[in-house]
């Protein structure tokens, strides 16, 4: 890996350090084009809502567990 992708990889620090468990886990589907963002491990999700620009919020109670980015290579 080059010095420049490291740099690349750097720039979500700050969304880490504001996530509500200060943790973040993810994987890509490459086949489905999405992107799973979690918060939380484990996170049981009792309800969800999708926004606008198709990102799917899931939550456990009141508190933001994850997110679901569709399209995730276009953005």
């Amino acid at each position: 890996m080059v010095v420049a992708d490291i740099a690349e990889f750097l720039k979500i620090a700050p969304a880490v350090r504001r996530t509500p468990h200060r943790y973040l886990w993810s994987s890509y589907d490459p086949e489905a084009d999405v992107l799973y963002i979690n918060f939380k491990k484990p996170s049981r999700a009792t309800d969800s809502e999708m926004t606008d620009d198709d990102v799917i919020v899931r939550y456990e109670g009141e508190e933001v567990v994850g997110l679901t980015v569709l399209h995730a290579s276009r953005r």
